[in-house]
């Protein structure tokens, strides 16, 4: 195991770059191929990884810095961070933005004839699709959190050498 993780050290901004455009992918074929459309904190967790692609694409390119390791490290614990509170806001452990959660019910018919109005199209405190009992928010902090780990090590062991 461990000379299979070396030799991914090895690789580590290919790694990185190929596992993060495949996470955005999976996104998107999500999106618009199985028409599951993105809430206000799924798009904020498409950001991290495409930090990330940038900046792995300029390690292939203009060479191989360790602390750019670092800084996708961070941003993928941004990106674990933003999924955290995606998953708490679907499992109703605290509110979500009012932009896309569900928010009280006003007393007078004007006001819920607006709130129904300007509701957004996807909800953020809805899961719109899971698998084995874990949301897509879910599966991406797993992830995140998994590169985040990878980033951090390779930027260790390069860092020593």
């Amino acid at each position: 195991m461990k000379h299979v993780l070396d030799r991914l050290v090895g690789a580590a901004e290919l790694v990185l770059l190929l596992t993060s455009a495949v996470v955005l992918g999976a996104a998107y074929v999500f999106q618009y191929g199985v028409g599951l459309p993105p809430c206000e904190l799924c798009y904020l967790q498409r950001y991290p990884y495409m930090v990330v692609i940038g900046l792995m694409a300029v390690g292939l390119v203009a060479g191989r810095f360790s602390w750019l390791l670092a800084l996708a490290g961070l941003a993928l614990i941004v990106n674990a961070g933003i999924a955290l509170n995606h998953v708490g806001v679907e499992l109703k452990w605290w509110e979500g933005p009012a932009t896309c959660s569900a928010v009280a019910t006003p007393a007078d018919s004007d006001a819920l004839l607006d709130q129904i109005l300007n509701a957004p199209l996807v909800r953020c405190d809805e899961v719109s699709w899971s698998f084995l009992g874990i949301s897509m928010a879910g599966y991406n902090l797993l992830i995140a959190l998994g590169l985040a780990a990878f980033a951090f090590y390779a930027w260790r062991q390069r860092s020593r050498t």
